[in-house]
């Protein structure tokens, strides 16, 4: 998926009368605006803005004296500070709802701003990102909105909006925080729209949208957890296989009633929600994700340069997907740990290398199991229900396809990484024969 530039700042200068203020900078240096008293405020401003565009112009050029030079202006100008602060809380207030415009949503955002900055400009921008919602009554804001709005902690902490600058005594490092923040969100490309922006969705408070048994999550997280924490690989091979059961079944009795109420296809359309990609070795966790939606009747498109992947499918699936992936890393880092590192016989580190085919061959192996899982759950179902469920889920595919087709018209292959460690790969398929067994007569017990 390209990534675009997005739009360009320019440099602003503007004219004021007869009035005059400077600052001498290191060096010796003098930067004078000169206004006149009777427009003072205004002309104030027209600086501010022309500092502020000059900043942002230096920042994309990567000019960084430039960039500090209207940083310390901006900063220590004398009668500017509640300008500059005002400035900067609309120019981040206007920027984030440009993202929601472009398709960006707050977990996207809080990701990209983690991977491309510091942790001071990522809780900037979460703080921004909790005052622009307050525009929006509850009841107009999507389910999977405030979701990710409660996971980033996107809540209003304060009392007055210039508090959550954050000066802490440095009021030049705050303003250099939020410049970066805005210029990175300046220059977002526009993304896939997923949901209703803010604003735009209807939705009864306190009743879940979507076709996802909260209680089914509730006890699919509690059995990953338990696979998660056991120090007995036979405990986790039986919660693992159990959730993925629940999961399965899950599904497959929303398709049933979908096609039952709306036809074969089932009803509603696709939906799509955007999971991260971590680095270290991205390729291979992006493969896991691949073959975990695709195995759950869902789709997954791997952005590389943003840390994310768009995972498209049904409610119910989508929701498999998300907490089998957040299970299965778990799982799988855990055994790399185990596995420590690796060295040849010149005593070079090779621990990489067998990382990175570890992960690989982890991923390609659970795609194998999977598969087999999720084809004894469609004959257990049929069996169960009396009919052939293959109609019914060929055509929730066809759908998904459908949907991916149209948000992602220009789709390019690319590989998970370079595999070249024989040891790490066999280690990886063994990790993952022993993350997901074939539990089937201690699952139906436990149900």
């Amino acid at each position: 998926m390209p990534i675009g530039e997005g739009e360009r700042m320019s440099g602003a200068e503007r004219e004021g009368a007869r009035r005059r203020w400077s600052l001498g900078p290191p060096g010796g240096a003098t930067w004078s605006f000169p206004w006149s008293s009777g427009s003072a405020g205004q002309a104030a401003e027209e600086v501010v803005a022309g500092l502020l565009s000059a900043a942002l112009e230096a920042r994309r050029r990567r000019d960084e004296t430039e960039f500090r030079r209207c940083v310390t202006v901006l900063a220590q100008g004398q009668g500017l500070r509640q300008v500059v602060d005002r400035a900067l809380l609309d120019a981040l207030n206007r920027q984030v709802t440009l993202a929601w415009h472009g398709g960006w949503q707050p977990a996207d955002v809080v990701r990209l701003v983690s991977r491309r900055l510091e942790a001071r400009h990522v809780r900037l921008v979460t703080d921004a990102v909790a005052a622009e919602m307050r525009a929006y009554a509850a009841a107009t804001v999507d389910d999977r909105w405030l979701d990710q709005l409660d996971a980033i902690g996107a809540t209003v902490r304060w009392g007055r909006d210039e508090e959550f600058l954050r000066e802490d005594g440095d009021r030049t490092a705050m303003v250099a925080c939020a410049l970066r923040v805005i210029h990175l969100l300046a220059t977002l490309p526009p993304l896939e729209r997923l949901c209703p922006l803010p604003g735009a969705a209807r939705r009864t408070p306190g009743v879940r949208s979507g076709a996802v048994d909260e209680r089914m999550l509730a006890r699919v997280r509690a059995l990953l957890a338990k696979a998660e924490s056991t120090e007995f690989e036979a405990e986790a091979e039986t919660f693992t296989a159990a959730a993925q059961a629940l999961m399965a079944r899950h599904s497959i009795d929303a398709a049933l009633l979908a096609s039952r109420t709306a036809g074969p296809g089932g009803a509603g359309r696709p939906e799509g929600r955007r999971l991260g990609v971590d680095a270290p070795y991205e390729g291979p966790k992006a493969m896991l994700l691949d073959v975990i939606a695709s195995a759950n009747h869902c789709r997954s498109v791997w952005s590389r340069h943003f840390g994310f992947a768009t995972v498209l499918g049904f409610p119910a699936d989508l929701a498999a997907v998300e907490v089998l992936f957040t299970s299965l890393l778990v799982q799988a880092t855990t055994a790399l740990r185990l596995a420590g590192s690796r060295r040849d016989g010149s005593g070079r580190s090779r621990t990489r290398s067998f990382r990175q085919s570890f992960l690989a061959a982890y991923a390609q192996r659970i795609g194998e199991r999977l598969r087999e899982a999720a084809g004894e759950a469609v004959r257990e179902a049929a069996a169960d229900a009396g009919r052939d469920l293959l109609p019914v889920l060929a055509a929730r595919e066809q759908a998904v396809e459908a949907r991916v087709e149209e948000l992602f018209p220009t789709l390019t292959l690319i590989g998970a990484g370079a595999v070249s460690n024989r040891e790490g790969w066999i280690s990886g398929r063994a990790a993952a024969d022993r993350a997901v067994l074939d539990a089937r007569g201690k699952i139906a017990g436990g149900r």
